[in-house]
């Protein structure tokens, strides 16, 4: 979380851009990946995550956590949550 309203403004026009750390971006390329297609994730990914400082437990955390925010929100899009 952050107050950084410009950091968070980078972030949403482009995460490659944005003035973050190369292991938040590694992360955010993951999650990236894990949404768009997951089968395609694959042993260098978590490989490139390690590369930049992740062990298992924290790779493991962030697939939970991307994923469960997927789950949450193809599930209120699928009821209609927020649309009038």
């Amino acid at each position: 979380m952050t107050l950084d309203e410009e950091l968070v403004e980078a972030l949403q026009a482009d995460y490659k851009s944005a003035p973050i750390t190369q292991q938040d971006l590694t992360m955010l390329d993951y999650v990236t990946q894990l949404t768009r297609d997951a089968t395609g994730i694959s042993r260098d990914d978590h490989e490139r995550l390690r590369a930049v400082g992740f062990n298992d437990q924290g790779i493991l955390q962030i697939t939970l956590i991307a994923s469960w925010f997927n789950y949450i929100n193809r599930v209120a899009d699928a009821l209609g949550v927020g649309r009038d």
